[in-house]
């Protein structure tokens, strides 16, 4: 038999946090209008999400064209990065500006980042802080930062990047130990898939109340709808979906962007 639904708490929501609820609404009826949408590597979409999603959709390019509002170092930074052999390992652009947009409408100041590769994300998130801002980015590979190390310095914003190479949990581990416990404000989590519960647990200690945890690829190329035994990463991304849901610590939004994102607001 299922087990029955959490009993999630009643808060009260700010103005912002109304208009922002409205976004996420936005951004979901316009994965559930496009149906389909092109294979536009291009621009950062992975090849998983057009499997997902289907192909061929004049309106998806049509949502790209009227929405994607992209800062031109960014811009530099991902077309250098579609050279790379793993270029489907970036975030697409269109889940960037969503994220991006919501850092800025909590007014994040710190935020952590596991998983870099070429960082465009962390580009990205390091944008919209403000200048005595930080992003605490987490990988274990520098030959793929070093790709985008040059542009964290041509767009003005190398000095709020603290890059730590070595394992995320070690990091995480850090923070904690010298008492950053609940005060960050934005957390993506895109690594390695075995360790995302961990992640994830290890965010939300760190993340203040408010705060925003961004899961990417929840949707694992459909992967999820029938986890093979074997499939350990599957596995691990369908668990920790399970988890979440019924987690009421947080209230959440799971959206078909990218390759799917599940974004984890602290209550």
């Amino acid at each position: 038999s299922s087990s029955p639904l959490p009993q999630m708490p009643f808060f009260s929501i700010t103005k912002e946090m109304a208009i922002g609820t409205a976004v996420l609404g936005v951004a979901f009826a316009t994965g559930v209008l496009a149906g389909k949408k092109y294979p536009f590597l291009a621009f950062g979409i992975p090849r998983s999400s057009t499997t997902l999603l289907g192909k061929g959709s004049p309106l998806w390019q049509y949502i790209l064209d009227h929405s994607l509002r992209e800062h031109p170092v960014l811009k530099k930074l991902r077309l250098l990065t579609l050279d790379h052999p793993w270029s489907g390992m970036m975030v697409s652009c269109d889940q960037a500006q969503l994220m991006a947009n919501l850092a800025k409408l909590i007014k994040a100041k710190k935020a952590i980042e596991i998983g870099v590769f070429t960082g465009y994300n962390t580009l990205n998130m390091a944008l919209v802080l403000p200048d005595d801002g930080k992003v605490v980015a987490c990988d274990i590979n520098e030959d793929y930062v070093s790709i985008g190390k040059p542009l964290w310095k041509e767009a003005g914003v190398e000095h709020k990047i603290d890059l730590r190479i070595k394992p995320a949990i070690q990091t995480l581990d850090e923070l904690l130990a010298d008492g950053e416990a609940g005060t960050y404000d934005f957390a993506f989590i895109d690594a390695d898939k075995q360790s995302y519960n961990e992640y994830y647990e290890k965010c939300l200690r760190l993340i203040r109340k408010g705060g925003i945890i961004a899961i990417d690829n929840v949707l694992w190329h459909g992967r999820v709808l029938k986890p093979s035994k074997n499939d350990t990463d599957t596995q691990s991304i369908h668990h920790l979906n399970e988890k979440i849901f019924r987690d009421v610590r947080v209230n959440i939004s799971m959206l078909p962007v990218g390759d799917g994102v599940t974004l984890a607001f602290k209550l």
